[in-house]
């Protein structure tokens, strides 16, 4: 279930925002002045949702030093628009 809280709760009842994010598992999304402003998530939440970006910036740090060959900014977005297009 999606948790939606204003950011004043940050302040005010911090730890029943601490309880919702460690406890429910899922994101708590705040607002401010009606809008979404920011989402909170615990540690474990953040690190499985990053943990494959560190070793795969790894591994094209390695392959980029093995390669000489370098892309422009335009090559590298029409291959990744290709590969999304792929994926549809």
């Amino acid at each position: 279930m999606i948790t939606i809280r204003p950011v004043s709760d940050l302040r005010n009842k911090f730890p029943e925002v601490e309880e919702a994010v460690l406890h429910s598992g899922n994101p708590v999304f705040l607002t401010k002045n009606g809008y979404g402003t920011m989402v909170l998530l615990s540690l474990d939440q953040y690190a499985a949702l990053t943990e494959d970006v560190e070793a795969k910036l790894d591994e094209a740090d390695v392959q980029a030093k093995e390669n000489p060959a370098r892309m422009t900014h335009d090559e590298v977005f029409a291959a990744a628009r290709g590969i999304i297009h792929e994926a549809l």
